[in-house]
């Protein structure tokens, strides 16, 4: 079965205009950095959202849970923007019978040093690997959506205590 990939946004797809960070959000990355990947598994990638993170209100929240809730594929991965990843992935707890892993990056795929490809192939790896349920795979490391937090000072995530 094809893993379905849904994204939304955020910085993993950001375009950064000048000096002022002003940016927006271009097309959906993941697709390029697959093939430069030459992966060799069937995925399907879909365009839900190009929203900062910041800017997602609950309504976006549900859409995202309905395509989860909705999509023909137990394997998920969601692109997500870092700053409220883990709200959405709450919103996303009960849904049991898929394995759904969220992640993103500190720096827009686009840049030279980013650490977008790296966690969107710990994301791969980790949606084939972990059980059902919902898990965010950021920084090499799967955590448990109710047991992270962002430490925004070092740009990474960390357990939660």
């Amino acid at each position: 079965m094809a893993i379905k990939i849904f994204t939304t946004g955020g910085t993993f797809d950001k375009i950064y205009f000048d000096a002022r960070s002003e940016f927006h959000i271009g097309d959906p990355m993941a697709a390029a950095l697959l093939d430069e990947a030459n992966v060799n598994f069937d995925y399907d990638i879909e365009s839900l959202l190009k929203k900062d993170s910041l800017e997602m209100g609950a309504d976006d929240r549900e859409s995202i849970r309905n395509a989860v809730t909705n999509v023909n594929s137990d394997m998920i991965l969601i692109t997500h923007g870092t700053d409220s990843m883990v709200e959405t992935a709450h919103t996303l707890l009960d849904i049991s019978d898929k394995t759904v892993v969220l992640f993103g990056a500190m720096q827009p795929a686009r840049m030279r040093y980013s650490d977008a490809m790296y966690n969107l192939g710990f994301a791969c790896a980790a949606v084939q690997l972990l059980p059902r349920g919902v898990h965010l795979a950021m920084n090499g490391q799967v955590f448990d959506p109710r047991q992270v937090a962002k430490n925004r000072a070092q740009s990474r995530f960390e357990p939660s205590s």
